[in-house]
């Protein structure tokens, strides 16, 4: 009896690989999603491996199933303050963004190809939607830290688009099958029922679920497990009755990630890690079923198609979404240039393979040169375009050295321990100094084993623990508290985004247009510097937000529960950013003042 494992091997060698090469992108930048679909193709049919797969009907169960949970982890992670600020705008990117970018990507490659409008249609459907898993992972590598109403934008945009993407590329399988010239209006139909359907199968599902886990008297560590399995019966459940399994996925994890259950720090590291684990086999498997010899005769005119979606048909589409929700120009900008196309637009190429359709190669074929060209091209520069339109924010502190201990549901309170860190801002304080969160109280402090007396402990010194009670959404806050703030340069550059100087936000506007010799508008006399500031803004203000006044900005520095801003942020010309990029500011400046971009 043969008890060799060859594909076992095989597979947890690459696993391996794909994670320690994953190390060498972080230091050099690469898109690490660009990484894992390389050594995919490496080890293909054209490789060194020379690993023979082109089994598309097995590569579109398991992209399925693989995406499934990546979107589930994503609504796992998505607050919901983020997915309220973020959800009209990601929902009009998701309908009428996909639309758009599907046809003007389409027009360019029925005229490029030589395709009829149908076919260029399919085309531009298959790369019309932005990739969860290029997203999710793209926009955090390297510790990247977006002002809030762009990162939830991008995020909840990428979880909800996909059912717009798949039921036009079905679609348009279908019409070209049965020989239609126009979809009738039972397409239309079927769409909502899709949307509608999948997004009450996804709330109602996430919310069983939650019940399933709080009455479920399981061992702990079940709890993860039955969480995954939960939210896989929910997707395939709701696509056997032609619902948005991949919508009911990403709520389902939405409504999971946002309510109190047990064992929710377990289900959170769990998941994180499958997550991680589809990414790295989704990629690998999608880069094995590439053959690369056979994507020489549609290389030139697919990497025109490419730069039609990069440049033209994405930010026409983001300009149409964006403009009604009064987004600024640098956070459409960045909007348009992170369209990443990721498994998704691969993925749905199989569709087409398994259809039968004549040119159906041209189509995957395409569908990998646009995911090539977005993950190199635009994957690469994330921090770079952020950092440029001043939407990279300081980075949150990781909470490395927070445990939660126990979670009390019926109380809505946590008992955490935080290690103090060198350089965190309870260093040196006294409890009664501490700036806690509400509701919170400090219950317990140990150091070197011993527990100290409340009364007569002075400071707090590195490398205490202490044990706090704290409702879960300011979890947060604590962290930021005892853990140390990045010390690299990169954390003092978007420090200096926020601006050189700050004054709260009750500050008197007068006073500090006296104090800089800045103009003062004849109706804000009497007004406070934070109420002049949302003004500008005009909308609910997040960190980051800013509006010229005069020859400076003033930018939302910090915001408080309450959701009004609590500290201003006054930038002026910083000169220690390289003179081109300080030219590109003052034009930008120029044209903002003027009016000419709002």
């Amino acid at each position: 009896m043969d008890l060799s494992y060859p594909f076992v091997l095989v597979g947890g060698v690459l696993v391996v690989l794909a994670i320690l090469l994953g190390q060498l992108s972080n230091r050099i930048g690469a898109p690490l999603l660009l990484v894992f679909l390389a050594l995919g193709m490496l080890a293909g049919e054209d490789g060194p491996l020379g690993i023979h797969f082109d089994d598309v009907g097995i590569a579109y169960q398991l992209g399925s199933m693989a995406l499934a949970i990546i979107l589930f982890d994503g609504g796992l992670r998505t607050p919901t303050a983020n997915f309220r600020i973020a959800l009209w705008p990601s929902l009009s990117l998701a309908t009428v963004g996909v639309l758009a970018t599907a046809a003007v990507t389409g027009v360019a490659a029925s005229w490029i190809f030589g395709l009829t409008w149908l076919q260029g249609l399919l085309i531009g459907a298959i790369v019309s939607s932005t990739d969860a898993a290029a997203v999710f992972v793209l926009l955090h590598q390297r510790g990247t830290e977006l002002q809030r109403r762009v990162g939830a934008t991008l995020e909840t945009e990428s979880g909800i688009n996909d059912p717009m993407a798949i039921f036009l590329t079905v679609a348009c399988v279908e019409l070209i099958r049965s020989g239609q010239a126009a979809p009738g209006w039972e397409v239309a139909g079927h769409f909502l029922r899709e949307m509608i359907g999948g997004g009450l199968i996804g709330v109602a599902g996430g919310y069983a679920l939650i019940w399933l886990i709080n009455r479920a008297e399981v061992a702990p560590g079940l709890y993860p497990i039955l969480a995954a399995a939960g939210g896989l019966v929910i997707f395939a459940g709701a696509a056997q009755v032609h619902a948005s399994g991949f919508l009911a996925v990403y709520l389902a994890g939405l409504v999971i990630g946002n309510n109190r259950h047990r064992a929710a720090s377990m289900i959170h590291r769990f998941h994180d890690a499958l997550a991680w684990l589809s990414q790295i086999l989704l990629f690998l498997m999608l880069g094995l079923l590439v053959t690369p010899h056979r994507l020489v005769p549609d290389i030139g005119e697919a990497l025109v198609v490419a730069a039609a979606l990069v440049l033209v048909a994405r930010p026409l589409a983001t300009a149409i979404s964006l403009t009604p929700f009064r987004m600024s120009w640098r956070e459409q900008m960045f909007i348009a240039w992170v369209g990443l196309r990721g498994a998704v637009p691969i993925f749905l190429a199989i569709i087409p393979l398994l259809a039968g359709l004549p040119g159906a190669q041209t189509y995957f074929n395409v569908a990998f040169v646009v995911v090539l060209v977005s993950l190199t091209l635009q994957g690469w520069t994330v921090v770079s375009a952020a950092r440029l339109l001043h939407l990279e924010l300081p980075p949150t502190p990781e909470p490395a050295d927070r445990m939660e201990l126990v979670p009390m549901a019926s109380m809505n309170r946590d008992i955490v321990v935080h290690r103090v860190a060198p350089g965190s801002r309870a260093l040196d304080r006294a409890l009664g100094e501490l700036h806690l969160p509400p509701r919170t109280r400090v219950m317990a402090v140990i150091r070197e084993g011993v527990v100290m007396n409340r009364a007569t402990l002075e400071r707090l010194a590195a490398e205490d623990t202490v044990l706090a009670i704290v409702p879960p959404e300011h979890h947060h806050n604590l962290d930021r508290l005892f853990a140390a703030p990045p010390g690299d340069g990169r954390f003092r550059q978007a420090e200096q985004e926020l601006g050189e100087f700050s004054f709260p936000a009750g500050s008197p506007l007068a006073e500090l247009a006296l104090l800089y010799g800045l103009p003062l508008p004849p109706d804000a006399t009497e007004v406070t510097l934070g109420s002049y500031l949302q003004r500008l803004v005009g909308r609910r203000p997040v960190v980051g937000d800013r509006s010229a006044w005069g020859p400076v900005e003033l930018v939302v520095r910090e915001v408080d529960e309450s959701g009004d801003i609590a500290v201003v942020g006054l930038e002026v010309e910083p000169q220690s950013v390289p003179r081109h990029r300080r030219r590109l500011r003052r034009w930008l400046r120029v044209l903002d003042q003027r009016g000419a971009l709002r």
